[in-house]
């Protein structure tokens, strides 16, 4: 069965209770007029109270409706917070390398706002010596103290002991800080591709050739301003060169 409401010719009643576009109550109308109407306003009538007597139809862009409907509904999923139960598993003589890992994962979990079970797994001997595990329990709280609590103390539970650690954020919060996180790293990204100190070194040289350019002309017009100003000098006479004459033959 179809979870859309029906829309106009696809309404099958007498007469509806009519809301108009921006929300007015127009009353108890025939099904014949609620369609002239929307109709008129280039709307689709919409019954959004099937069971109501008579049903309730309202005047909207249905297309509009849907896509706004959709939207909100991924917005609520999107902030929705699933809560999750991580699980870490370890033995009573880990490695200290080994304990340094797991206790960031456990680190990483509460920071994400999850929930941590611990588990210690105990072996052979090693279920004589629950304080082994207790002690390990102990340690691990005390180190994550600062992101999460002690949910559930320690308890045995056959070959194992449990217990789990819940974080002091709540997972909106800590899912809202991861978004927040990525979106200043996107924008780091973007901003080493086309910082602003590039564009403030282009913007200085820019202005250093408009100053150059606006002094050199400044020059010029001092130029030939004097040029103008200085009175006209006296030139001075060209002496004439000597016309030499011609030697006279010998033995004239």
């Amino acid at each position: 069965m179809s979870t859309e409401p029906r829309i106009n010719d696809r309404i099958r009643v007498p007469e509806v209770r009519l809301v108009g576009p921006s929300g007015e109550q127009v009353g108890i109308v025939p099904l014949a007029k609620a369609l002239e109407l929307a109709q008129e306003y280039d709307l689709d009538l919409v019954e959004v109270a099937a069971t109501a007597r008579p049903p309730v139809c309202k005047l909207m862009d249905y297309g509009k409706f849907k896509y706004e409907s959709a939207m909100k509904a991924r917005e609520a999923r999107k902030n929705q917070a699933h809560t999750v139960i991580k699980e870490m598993k370890l033995r009573p003589k880990i490695d200290p390398h080994d304990y340094d890992t797991k206790k960031g994962h456990v680190v990483r979990f509460l920071k994400m706002g999850d929930k941590v079970k611990i588990t210690i797994m105990f072996r052979g001997r090693e279920q004589s010596r629950p304080e082994l595990g207790f002690r390990l329990l102990q340690r691990l709280a005390d180190d994550v103290q600062e992101l999460g609590f002690v949910e559930s103390s320690p308890k045995q539970d056959g070959r194992n002991m449990i217990m789990v650690l819940g974080p002091h954020k709540k997972k909106t919060e800590a899912m809202a800080e991861a978004r927040a996180l990525a979106d200043a790293r996107k924008a780091e990204r973007q901003g080493r591709t086309t910082g602003p100190e590039d564009d403030a070194d282009i913007d200085v040289d820019l202005e250093a050739d408009i100053d150059v350019a606006e002094t050199d002309d400044v020059e010029a017009d001092d130029v030939e301003t004097e040029a103008l100003d200085a009175p006209a000098e006296a030139e001075a006479p060209v002496a004439e060169a000597p016309v030499e004459q011609p030697a006279a033959p010998q033995g004239a």
